[in-house]
């Protein structure tokens, strides 16, 4: 049933629900833990969104589902972007930072879930062009061996 008539809109609820499924199931997390998976994918989302520069974030946005786009832009000030100390150690702690309740067994492998699910969803020159805004270990994580 259409909602607005707009179909992005109307199937947007639906896409969000199948990347989480996907986060869930690449982290062998089961489908209880989407809360956690979404926590994941917004984290990952803000922290590469501040971590890249301005131009670069708005070529990522525009190439994602409509509801992924507003989480991603969500509580962003452009005017601080890139921020300073732009290391692996910094990406990790940012993420870990949302997790101090619960935290991810494996922070590493968590993040390039998301950097996977990326991969499969967006389009191969914009994941290179993100992929080398940043530093170099973590250029490295955007691929397994």
């Amino acid at each position: 049933m259409s909602v607005t008539g707009h179909g992005a809109l109307d199937h947007a609820p639906e896409v969000v629900a199948s990347w989480l499924n996907e986060v869930c199931e690449d982290l062998e997390w089961g489908h209880t833990q989407k809360g956690r998976a979404y926590l994941l994918l917004r984290t990952v989302l803000h922290t590469i969104r501040d971590f890249v520069g301005v131009d670069e974030a708005a070529d990522l946005a525009a190439q994602l589902p409509v509801l992924v786009r507003g989480v991603f832009f969500d509580g962003w000030d452009p005017s601080s972007t890139p921020v300073a100390g732009r290391s692996k150690t910094a990406f990790l702690a940012r993420v870990n930072a949302q997790f101090s309740k619960e935290p991810l067994d494996d922070p590493e492998r968590a993040i390039e879930a998301i950097f996977d699910l990326l991969r499969r969803h967006v389009s191969e020159g914009e994941i290179e062009h993100i992929r080398h805004a940043m530093r170099k270990p973590l250029q490295e994580m955007w691929y397994e061996d």
